[in-house]
């Protein structure tokens, strides 16, 4: 897996690019900072977009039931394997640290 930093340029047609390949995808979300430590805010609930928005610096992280801000992003990590990304990792002014894992839905077998 190759974790690559992405320019604030990059943010807006990448995190769209992503999105779009990436709904029906599970994502969970984790938020760690010393303040709070590790805290799971969203358990592989279905994805429903990702969005940079550069006129308020926030990136809005959509998952079913579920609208996560982080506003003023410093940094933002994608860690991808081939063409398939496994997590974003984005960093906020207060150095706070999301986590976004990604995987494919459970495929059931009906009998």
């Amino acid at each position: 897996m190759a974790t690559v930093k992405l320019e604030k340029k990059e943010w807006r047609p990448r995190l769209d690019a992503i999105s779009k390949a990436l709904v029906g995808k599970r994502a969970e979300i984790e938020v760690d900072a010393l303040s709070i430590g590790s805290q799971v805010e969203s358990q592989w609930l279905p994805l429903l977009g990702i969005a940079y928005d550069p006129k308020n610096d926030l990136v809005e992280i959509v998952v079913e039931g579920l609208d996560h801000l982080v506003h003023k992003p410093q940094e933002i990590y994608i860690d991808q394997d081939g063409t398939s990304l496994s997590s974003l990792e984005l960093v906020d002014a207060d150095g706070f640290r999301m986590i976004v894992k990604l995987r494919d839905p459970l495929m059931l077998t009906v009998f």
